[in-house]
Formats: C-alpha cells, sequence, structure tokens
C-alpha cells in the first residue's frame, strides 16, 4: 500500500494487539513528515482516529523492516511489543515468510508465527541496571524505595511494576498517572500492577507512559514477567491476563520473547481535509 495518493490522502492501517491499538504508516515507499501536531491529531479518540501508539515502517539496514514509534502526546518510544506483532503478522502476509528481522530503537527483534494466528517477538534481554532503565541514580532495581515496593525494568523504555493482592482494585487512573511522573525516573515510567493467580499465571493492569490507561501492553506484559521472575513469585514462563486477553511471555536465554493474537482492523486513508487543518 503507498503511503500517498493524490485523490484520496495519507494511508494508514488500524490495528491492535488485545486492544492496544495503533495507527501504522507504510513510509518503505515514500516518506510523509508527520508534524507533532498531526500526531496528537491523529490520536484523538473523537476528532481522529485514536491510537495507543503510532508507528511507522521504514526501510533501512539489512532487516526485514524498520520500525519507529510515537506516543499517543507524540513522544517517541523505542520499543511496543504489541505493535512490533502486528506489523510482524502484517508483513508475514506481505511476504509469506515466518521469520522476520526487524530493527527498532530497541535494536533488532526477531519475529515468528506461532501457529494458530499466533505471533512471538523476541524483545531482546531485559535492562536490569539502574543505568540502563534509566532511573536518576543508583539503586537496587528489584525493590525500589517507592510506597509498595515496585520492581524496575527496562525493555527499551522504563518500567515499574507493583505486584499486589487484587490488581482489580487498584485505581489506575490516579495510581498511574502519579508514579508515571515519580522523580526517580528522568524519562517517565510506563505503570504495572500485577496479581499472582498461579505460580505461572499474572493478572496485570497497565498505566502507559505518555497514554494513560491500556487494554493490553506488550513490553508493559514483558516487564512484568521478568520481575515476577527475578522475585521468585513465578517461573520464567508465564501467562498474563490483560483487560483486552492474554499473552504468553518466556523470558528464554536469548530474550524474552512474547506470544499473543493480532488483528488488522481496516486500511483507509486521512483525507486532504483533514491533513491541511494539522500541517
Amino acid at each position: 500500500m503507498s503511503t500517498t495518493e493524490p485523490q484520496q490522502g495519507m494511508a494508514f492501517y488500524k490495528m491492535h494487539g488485545l486492544g492496544n491499538d495503533f495507527v501504522v504508516f507504510d513510509h518503505r515507499a515514500q516518506a510523509t513528515p508527520l508534524a507533532p501536531s498531526l500526531v496528537t491529531a491523529i490520536a484523538h479518540r473523537h476528532m481522529g482516529i485514536g491510537f495507543d501508539q503510532l508507528a511507522i515502517i521504514e526501510n533501512r539496514g539489512n532487516a526485514d523492516a524498520h520500525l519507529v514509534f510515537l506516543n499517543a502526546d507524540g513522544s517517541e518510544s523505542a520499543a511496543c511489543g504489541n505493535a512490533t506483532r502486528c506489523i510482524a503478522r502484517h508483513l508475514m502476509n506481505e511476504t509469506g515468510k515466518t521469520d522476520l528481522t526487524l530493527t527498532t530503537g530497541r535494536g533488532t527483534l526477531f519475529a515468528r508465527d506461532a501457529g494458530d494466528g499466533l505471533t512471538s517477538v523476541n524483545m531482546g534481554h531485559p535492562q536490569l541496571r539502574w543505568d540502563e532503565i534509566p532511573l536518576t541514580h543508583e539503586m537496587d532495581t528489584l525493590i525500589l524505595p517507592i510506597d509498595g515496593d515496585p520492581t524496575a525494568t527496562g525493555m527499551g523504555n522504563p518500567h515499574c511494576t507493583f505486584f499486589v493482592e487484587d490488581a482489580e482494585a487498584i485505581d489506575l487512573h490516579t495510581r498511574g498517572a502519579e508514579i508515571e511522573h515519580h522523580p526517580l525516573y528522568p524519562e517517565r515510567t510506563n505503570v504495572q500492577f500485577a496479581s499472582v493467580i498461579g505460580p505461572d499465571h499474572l493478572r496485570m493492569r497497565v498505566w502507559e507512559r505518555g497514554v494513560g490507561p491500556t487494554l493490553a501492553s506488550g513490553s508493559s506484559s514483558c516487564a512484568t514477567a521478568v520481575a515476577a521472575a527475578r522475585r521468585g513469585l513465578t517461573g520464567r514462563k508465564v501467562r498474563i491476563d490483560l483487560d483486552g486477553g492474554t499473552l504468553h511471555v518466556e523470558w528464554a536465554d536469548d530474550g524474552v520473547w512474547m506470544t499473543g493474537p493480532t488483528m488488522h482492523v481496516a486500511t483507509g486513508y486521512f483525507t486532504p481535509e483533514f491533513l491541511d487543518a494539522h500541517r
């Protein structure tokens, strides 16, 4: 699909992974400038299309594709696990391949067809040192000096994971917004609240940096699985039930693999009228 069509405006895909939704632009044939004002206009749930992240597919280097991610507030994110899975499935359908190499701000990621319509992505090794995540100063990342004793993890973006008795009882809007801007996180943070259901089973809710509450988050699921394993709450292979559905995460020797379903909802065009109003 060409990114621009003179008579119709600018083409896009709408996709989601368990309700974590994305607007995707394909810039492999032709790149179109995306002003911050246009990104935030597209993100608006009533006056645009709405998304948790915006993703751009590019040709760069020898990988199958290079992916760039923007949050709904226009800020850039190096990683977005569910968007990576959605785009990987799109590229597999397009090329017939069952294994892909993708580059992102997080680094080189690998994707594969997991069968039964599921897609797996290796999100790389977790970042466990304070300066990798990053935090403001040196500390033990396993238990942070924040009320609730959360764990810090980096997955190409920062995460703060709280293990609670009942994730359903958390006031996600209030607590998530507060922790996103905690002074220990100089780049802000994604926030997760997880309950242990069984030895390899978690229930998790997510506040996403620059977005707010989301139905699912791939990088948050990976960070939570790593944090749970580090704290001895689960093994290294877990089922995570989110508001939008279930992901399976395995912290393997070669990185953190995340597996789940994807959905390509629609292909459409932003009209010249909309684009002109927000350039």
